[in-house]
């Protein structure tokens, strides 16, 4: 099996900067390509202009200050790599971009910012193993 495409989905954990750890360690083993992965929650859609606007450039900016730290991380860690920012719910929206890009590996946290929230709704990570066809890597 050749591992050549690690989808790194993140959310600002401390796990998810663990995973992006891994993800680096694994590329540079395998020379492979990471892509970096964040998904945001839904654009406002009752909001009219300015407002619908301001609620975006809102997400906007707070995504680029999320995502930031992961980006200088894969700098440092000198690997290919490449970033994608989407709408929508991650347990859904990482196994969809893992298949529609033909991911080798999804290399994720194993707890996210909102643990509690899982306990109710069931986590990321467990939605991501039981949805992806790819292998998934689990980091603590």
């Amino acid at each position: 099996m050749m591992i050549k495409k690690i989808l790194n989905p993140v959310d600002g954990s401390k796990h998810s900067v663990h995973s992006t750890k891994y993800a680096i360690a694994l590329a540079r083993l395998l020379d492979a390509q990471v892509v970096l992965l964040h998904c945001h929650d839904s654009f406002p859609v009752i909001l009219a202009e300015p407002y619908f606007q301001e609620a975006v450039n809102k997400i906007n900016k707070a995504c680029d200050q999320l995502v930031n730290p992961f980006i200088d991380i894969l700098e440092q860690g000198d690997v290919e790599f490449d970033i994608r920012i989407l709408e929508g719910p991650p347990g859904i929206r990482i196994p969809d971009v893992a298949r529609i890009e033909k991911m080798d590996l999804i290399v994720m946290g194993s707890r996210g910012v909102t643990d509690f929230a899982g306990l109710f709704l069931g986590s990321v990570a467990h939605q991501v193993l039981h949805k992806s066809d790819c292998p998934v890597f689990i980091a603590k």
